[in-house]
Parts: C-alpha cells; structure tokens; sequence
C-alpha cells in the first residue's frame, strides 16, 4: 500500500517510520509552539495525505514526550478519514508542570494506517443476551482486593 503525501511547507519532513518492522510513522511539527503547563495547542506538520482507500490513520502520542515531558495527544487516537485532504495537525496537551517548547522538525506524534471495517446500522428494539450485559465502567473490579488500592 502507498501512502501519499503532499508537502504544504518546504520544512516539512515526510512521515516516515523511524525501525524497520515500527507501526507508527513519525510526524513531525513544522512550527515553533510554546505550551504552558495544562495548555494545549494545534501543531502543523506541513503535510497533507491521500490515505490508501479503506483505511484511516490514527495520530497518537510519542512514549517519550509523554514519559520524559508529560506531553500528548488530548484526542487520542486522533482520527484521519480517508477523505480527508487537509494538513495534518497534532493537538498536543502538556500535562507536566514545566513549560515545554515543541521545536520546528520535532518528532510531535505517530501515525499508524489502520483497516477500517464499515458495518450497515440496523435499529432492533432489543439486543441479544450477553453474561456480561449492561455491566460497564469498572464492573469488573479493581484487582486484587477489589478497593482500588
């Protein structure tokens, strides 16, 4: 499968996979932004693309900006539709408590092209019976000794 990519910024770098065998593509700003602790803000990557028919691509967050910075993705996945032709943008939060400047050709987030599976909606007035049922949001218990600890 190709992915294309259309370049909006001479500074733009093209995502690319950083290892052999990697799931996510890098992508990286194209612009300066200073986020203060608890800000978030729009980060351009200076790309557009042309997603491979039947797929979608998620945006998510780098393990080491948000181990080393506190530093994500607020929507996480982000979600890319395949018809989309827009530039790419990240929306990055900072959840540390120091300032974090994000530099032009910093690595910002990942992007990983997934299947997507499109299903026909049917209204029911009633669904099958499951053992699980309605139960949800931490139905099934903490752990070890079910109190949260």
């Amino acid at each position: 499968m190709i992915l294309k990519v259309k370049r909006l910024s001479e500074e733009a770098i093209l995502p690319h996979y950083a290892h052999p065998g990697d799931a996510g593509l890098d992508l990286f700003a194209v612009e300066e932004a200073e986020l203060a602790p608890g800000q978030s803000c729009m980060v351009k990557t200076g790309v557009a693309i042309e997603l491979p028919g039947g797929t979608e691509a998620q945006v998510r967050p780098r393990s080491g900006l948000a181990n080393k910075h506190a530093v994500t993705v607020l929507n996480t996945p982000g979600t890319i539709d395949e018809g989309y032709r827009g530039e790419v943008g990240v929306i990055l939060i900072n959840h540390g408590k120091a300032p974090f400047t994000v530099e032009k050709g910093m690595k910002i987030a990942q992007m990983i092209v997934k299947p997507v599976i499109s299903v026909g909606v049917e209204e029911v007035s009633e669904l099958s019976d499951t053992k699980r049922g309605t139960g949800g949001f931490g139905s099934t218990g903490y752990g070890k000794n079910e109190q949260g600890n």
